[in-house]
């Protein structure tokens, strides 16, 4: 297995590591239920190093893309970012990921770990056949960088240990709490560069650090010792499904794949289907006017039951009742106290209010479709 140039840091901690996506990551430091909470309520820190940093740079860069991607990359200036996904043809989704446009001609995109590979030769395979490929330079810098995440209201207090002095590119900012919500800025730490982006995959406020490899080892105990006096803890992949699943983000490899789309999967306000031509866009165009069958719905128990797990069976409710759908993810919801999860249903299934059944462990056990995100603040 791989490991990120945190795992002597995770081992120190005494975290518990499991095998995730072909790396040994940590699955949880003090609890699962304890770093949910420590991230809904002070901050978590994750390492997110697994994930992969590819740049594409050149004239062209832009202009590529906005082809390869379904958002509109267009709309992006230097210092901002967006969720995006990366289509084949058929409209099935190759990665979701971010992009990050650093400047006019580079852009940063983060990707899914376990696609990396599948990524990057995409893109190049995509970038050979352009009219003119020298526009346009694509560089897996995985091996290379590495990401921390701090999530959490208490995020703000204690980022700005990682910035040396003010933003020297991306977005003009004094300190990196003045970033707004998917902006990113060049900062340095210890004299190198660093990108801060006010991005997350938790529901929650927060920051996403992309550092050289050999940064980030000093940058984590950096900001948990700034972070310990605000209640900031090290957080683990257990608590980072817990997170993402009560806001209802999806994960590759469960709710996104490439036999999946945007539209069925309710990401279709990250696809700019008016912005012109790019990979998947027919395919998806035909989808929207015929109708999806199935749909991403999000559900809660109703009765105390296991929790639900990823592959369970979704029955419509009653004696007579059909299988509908299968759920993605499920979990304990440490913010609600009850089981949630994700799954695709049949459409006329999938609307807020509709009864259905998970099946647990050879039992039917009672749950209402809900809409989307599942955890609310005001919960």
């Amino acid at each position: 297995m791989k490991r990120t140039p945190l795992f002597d840091v995770h081992q120190q901690l005494g975290a518990k590591l499991i095998e995730f996506g072909g790396w040994e990551m940590p699955v949880y430091y003090s609890g699962i239920v304890a770093e949910h909470l420590a991230v809904r309520q002070a901050a978590g820190l994750f390492d997110i190093s697994h994930m992969g940093e590819v740049f594409v740079r050149g004239l062209g860069a832009a202009a590529f893309l906005n082809y390869i991607l379904t958002n509109d990359v267009g709309r992006l200036r230097p210092g901002q970012g967006q969720y995006s996904l990366m289509c084949k043809p058929s409209g099935g989704v190759v990665d979701d990921l971010y992009v990050y446009c650093l400047a006019p001609e580079e852009f940063l995109l983060v990707v899914n770990a376990a696609r990396i590979r599948a990524d990057v030769a995409w893109l190049q395979e995509q970038c050979s056949q352009r009219p003119d490929p020298r526009q346009v330079r694509v560089e897996d810098a995985s091996e290379q960088w590495g990401a921390i995440a701090v999530q959490g209201p208490a995020s703000c207090r204690f980022i700005e240990v990682c910035c040396e002095g003010r933003s020297d590119r991306g977005t003009a900012v004094s300190v990196a709490t003045e970033l707004k919500k998917n902006e990113v800025a060049g900062f340095r730490f210890r004299g190198e560069e660093v990108f801060v982006a006010r991005t997350g995959y938790t529901g929650e406020d927060g920051f996403e650090v992309v550092a050289p490899a050999g940064l980030l080892a000093p940058l984590w105990t950096a900001l948990l010792e700034a972070g310990r006096p605000f209640g900031a803890q090290p957080a683990g992949l257990g608590a980072r499904d817990t997170l993402r699943t009560e806001v209802c983000y999806p994960l590759y490899g469960h709710e996104l794949d490439e036999n999946t789309t945007p539209l069925e999967a309710g990401l279709g306000f990250f696809v700019a289907l008016e912005k012109g031509d790019f990979i998947g866009r027919s395919a998806l165009i035909a989808q929207k006017e015929a109708g999806v069958s199935r749909k991403l719905a999000a559900f809660k128990m109703i009765e105390r039951s296991a929790p639900p797990r990823p592959q369970y069976a979704i029955w419509k409710a009653g004696a007579d009742g059909m299988r509908v759908g299968v759920v993605t993810s499920g979990t304990q919801s440490p913010s609600l106290g009850i089981g949630i999860g994700l799954g695709y249903v049949a459409t006329e299934c999938a609307a807020p209010g509709t009864r259905v059944e998970i099946e647990i462990r050879g039992r039917r056990a009672a749950a209402e479709v809900v809409r989307k995100p599942i955890y609310r603040k005001a919960d």
